[in-house]
């Protein structure tokens, strides 16, 4: 009697380890990415190739949005252990830099995570240095002439209070707030569980998701797009687009790096619209 070998003889004859990988490509080929949307949104760093940023050397940088022709731009870079650099000058420019994790002197100041920097366009740049590395945000703005604030912020936002908000489970901390122009940058802490209505802001905006897993929803033409953000997560939203909604909750306790370029107002609605 002659035994034909089939496939699924072969899966059954499979070690324990082999069987692991298998399934590891099965799930791989199921899984689908994240839903192609107008705007940059449900972006994942670690997914971007890096850049080259001119006025940092010997940096690996991650590029989320910018103008070239402007130069404005938003970035997650990785600072090599013992490097050193400058904050630059670029006139015009607005800088801010948030740190994610390593340690980080910014003039004489020692920032670890959770460290914010702002320097302001006409004011002298800092000296950088790292001794073990740092993963940071930066960030490069235009300026408006509206804006006030005219001298650099260096803070550690732990020591900054949680700040309730009108959503249960819901806090932040500003980092900065412009009274001139309404520019701001804060720090936005999502229980599991919470859930934001739908909502947009009249202004642009833009997140990154520095810890936890988040689940978020973007209401576009009608339609309902729905990711999941992990550590890394990044998003653009322009003016006017609703995004939150019944779908979108933390998964993890989840804290977001927020920021608006000018004062805006947020509009709350009931459905996706």
């Amino acid at each position: 009697m002659r035994f034909v070998t089939r496939p699924i003889h072969l899966l059954l004859a499979m070690p324990p380890r082999l069987w692991a990988a298998f399934l590891v490509l099965i799930l791989a080929s199921c899984a689908s990415g994240p839903p192609k949307m107008p705007y940059p949104v449900f972006i994942q760093a670690d997914e971007l190739e890096d850049v080259f940023l001119a006025n940092l050397p010997g940096v690996r940088a991650k590029q989320f949005s910018g103008d070239p022709q402007t130069r404005r731009t938003s970035n997650r870079i990785d600072l090599p252990p013992g490097w050193q650099g400058t904050t630059g000058g670029a006139p015009g420019k607005l800088l801010e830099i948030y740190v994610l994790f390593g340690d980080l002197r910014v003039g004489d100041v020692d920032l670890v995570a959770g460290g914010y920097a702002h320097v302001p366009p006409g004011t002298f740049g800092f000296n950088l240095r790292t001794n073990e590395g740092a993963r940071i945000l930066y960030f490069l703005d235009d300026v408006d002439q509206l804006a006030m604030i005219r001298s650099p912020v260096i803070l550690d936002s732990r020591l900054v209070d949680w700040a309730p908000t009108g959503v249960e489970g819901v806090a932040i901390k500003e980092l900065r707030y412009d009274p001139g122009n309404g520019a701001r940058t804060w720090l936005m802490r999502i229980s599991p569980g919470a859930v934001l209505p739908w909502q947009s802001s009249s202004v642009v905006r833009e997140g990154y998701l520095a810890s936890g897993t988040y689940q978020d929803s973007e209401c576009v033409a009608g339609k309902i797009e729905t990711w999941t953000y992990t550590p890394g997560g990044y998003f653009y939203r322009p003016a006017g687009v609703v995004n939150g909604g019944p779908q979108s909750k933390a998964i993890s306790e989840s804290v977001w790096v927020l920021r608006e370029r000018s004062g805006g107002s947020t509009r709350i609605t009931e459905v996706c619209q």
